[in-house]
């Protein structure tokens, strides 16, 4: 069979030029792999049906500019058909031919799997589950933006009015956070929540049948979605699906049954396309049998202008919006709101007021400061994992009412013991815009979120994340329950900043600084114990904890002995300096690695010198990485073990973090080096 010529391509009827249409796209996607030698093949065509369906006829976006705000959203949580999508932005003109051409290359648009920069990706996905908690969080922040603004005023209810599209795979599917984050968004009745779940039965071991036999369907109806399932190659189907989906009051999920390599001459169905590009004389042959052109890279311009024949329509909406909009903000509710969401614009915040020399957990303190700063930030959304008397997020949620099916503009998200999908939302909702995430649970169950942590600081986005309990201190519930090498866990994400604060006081700064990292996510670890209060001014305060870490106390020569500390500890560092008065010991308080890090080698010096002086740290955790800052010859004050059952005084007392322990630690240690 020769090439279909397409000189009478205008006279095609609709149904014709859609095949043929995902023809050239599937022939686009097995060159691009096969030149790249890597990446995916089957599944990009198994689902090539439904995308191309969705985007041609469906999608609300402005093809001149990705970024605009009311755009609908669009997730490949099958991070692994990234070729796909990078076709499908060349049709758009986002991506060049060029581009394709250097998939999974260094430095291309392209990468192995779709990442956050590239126009017209919304989100990094590529770990399987976690594109579809992202979506989840973003159609979360759609729905609580919509309501808002209508309920500020009538005439602007359609400034945020989008849908969230999800592609997902067999894989996404068997990820428990999936299921988590889609038991929630059926609870929440994220209505404008679509999920295409592409159900090929094939994953790159072979077929899911060796490994999973779960009704969807079923799983999905008990969830609250609605759902379909239908023929995934058919595009009367799939427009029925689409048009039904966007109608219901709950999240929908369409279940294409398909073939992965559908098209593919002989290697339809085959688990070995999975994960590699299809060999060259497939190709050729399957172009043939597709009637496409035996030339690389080939986009037929007549293909191109019919893909893109709502072009100018959409951008016409996006114009109507625009002025829409800024008629709207005539309002000065909708643009005081406006200004704050959407344009970010932090205001100069005021702060709580604590007593200085009392004893305050520091987790209480963060309770305090959420409340004073949420009436100032009305963009400021979140919740904890269950442990709202705990986390000291309850006052917020008493105060602004949980986000539910029926309260669709509560600013509390009641997120359920559902950690990983809690911070995985979170990112999304912070990709999404117009909200600041926050989420609070234990510090150790980080390690249940840590995925999420590291994609979020791969994407940059402004995350808040509340980790109470920070230490051995949590006591009677045991070692399961007492962080040890948490802190220095989370340090080692780059580009993620950890704020462990030494009182109320640097609680309150620590947070602030975390919402003036726009492009960064954070932690907050927090105490259970009460910690004293600083006399120190927040002025004061505020300067030292901007850079990181800073003199919290000096003596009046040149110091012998410098305490570094954090934390609980800081207070420790100072009553165990009072003890050693025949020494000059410098404290010095170290909130954040990460800031301090960012400083300059001289301000670093003049903190903590290089010479001169030995340096003890102290930290309720692992002694790990603190070499970096007491050099050889220094002391770490830790615990390099789990903790045990008991009450938090007792374990000080058990574990040597007492005033007068860590004074008998530190002046053998002197005795050891002289």
């Amino acid at each position: 069979m020769k090439y279909i010529s397409l000189e009478n391509f205008s006279s095609w009827d609709q149904k014709d030029k859609d095949k043929y249409t995902v023809s050239v796209i599937k022939g686009l996607v097995m060159d691009t792999v096969r030149h790249a030698n890597s990446g995916h093949t089957g599944g990009p065509m198994s689902s090539a049906d439904f995308i191309y369906i969705l985007f041609k006829d469906y999608f609300k976006f402005d093809p001149y500019d990705p970024d605009w705000f009311n755009r609908d959203r669009f997730i490949l949580s099958a991070g692994h058909e990234s070729a796909l999508v990078y076709v499908l932005l060349h049709l758009i003109d986002w991506l060049s031919l060029d581009d394709l051409k250097n998939f999974r290359q260094l430095h291309s648009k392209t990468p192995g799997h779709p990442e956050v920069e590239i126009p017209g990706v919304e989100c990094t996905t590529g770990p399987l589950g976690q594109g579809f908690s992202m979506a989840v969080g973003m159609a979360i922040a759609e729905t609580f933006l919509r309501h808002t603004f209508t309920s500020i005023s009538k005439d602007a209810e359609n400034l945020v009015d989008h849908f969230t599209y999800v592609l997902a795979s067999d894989g996404d599917m068997q990820e428990p956070v999936t299921l988590g984050s889609a038991s929630l968004a059926g609870h929440l009745g994220l209505s404008r929540l679509i999920l295409y779940y592409d159900s090929n039965m094939i994953q790159i071991s072979g077929k899911v049948t060796r490994s999973d036999s779960t009704d969807y369907a079923k799983v999905f109806d008990g969830f609250g979605w609605h759902v379909q399932e239908i023929n995934g190659h058919d595009h009367k189907s799939i427009r029925i699906a689409i048009e039904k989906a966007k109608v219901m009051d709950q999240p929908s999920i369409i279940i294409g049954e398909t073939i992965i390599a559908k098209g593919s001459v002989g290697m339809e169905g085959d688990h070995n396309t999975h994960g590699a590009p299809l060999p060259q004389v497939e190709i050729d042959a399957t172009k043939e049998n597709l009637g496409l052109m035996p030339e690389s890279f080939k986009l037929p311009e007549k293909v191109k202008t019919y893909f893109q024949s709502r072009f100018e329509e959409l951008h016409k909406n996006t114009i109507n919006w625009k002025t829409k909009l800024e008629k709207c903000r005539k309002n000065k509710d909708v643009d005081a709101f406006w200004s704050i969401s959407i344009d970010d614009n932090l205001p100069v915040l005021t702060y709580p007021e604590f007593e200085s020399g009392v004893s305050l957990a520091t987790r209480k303190a963060f309770g305090a400061t959420l409340d004073h700063f949420a009436v100032q930030l009305p963009s400021i959304m979140g919740g904890s994992a269950d442990l709202e008397p705990s986390n000291y997020t309850g006052n917020f949620a008493a105060q602004y009412s949980d986000f539910q099916k029926d309260n669709k503009s509560g600013r509390n998200i009641a997120f359920g013991v559902r950690e990983f999908p809690m911070a995985s939302m979170m990112n999304g909702m912070s990709l999404h815009g117009g909200v600041i995430p926050f989420g609070g649970t234990f510090l150790v169950f980080a390690d249940y979120e840590r995925p999420a942590l590291r994609l979020a600081a791969i994407q940059s986005v402004r995350v808040i994340h509340e980790f109470t309990h920070d230490s051995f201190f949590v006591g009677e519930d045991g070692p399961t329950h007492q962080p040890v090498e948490h802190a220095m866990a989370l340090r080692t994400i780059p580009g993620f900043y950890v704020f462990r604060p030494g009182d109320a006081k640097e609680t309150v700064i620590c947070f602030e600084k975390a919402l003036q990292l726009k492009d960064s996510p954070s932690a907050l670890l927090l105490t259970r114990q009460g910690i004293p209060i600083s006399e120190k001014s927040l002025d004061e305060i505020k300067v030292g904890v901007a850079r990181g870490g800073y003199i919290y106390k000096d003596c009046e020569k040149q110091p012998e002995l410098i305490f570094i500390a954090t934390g609980s500890e800081l207070s420790l560092a100072v009553d165990t300096a009072e003890r050693m008065s025949d020494k000059h010991i410098r404290i010095v308080s170290l909130p954040c690695w990460e800031l301090f890090m960012e400083q300059s080698m001289e301000y670093r010096n003049d903190v903590i010198p290089i010479r001169g002086c030995m340096k003890i740290s102290m930290e309720a955790g692992v002694t790990l990485g603190w070499e970096r800052f007491v050099g050889p010859a220094g002391l770490s004050i830790g615990l390099d073990h789990f903790g045990a059952s008991a009450p938090n005084k007792d374990l000080a007392e058990e574990f040597g973090f007492t005033p007068v322990k860590v004074e008998i630690k530190i002046r053998e240690h002197l005795e050891k080096l002289l």
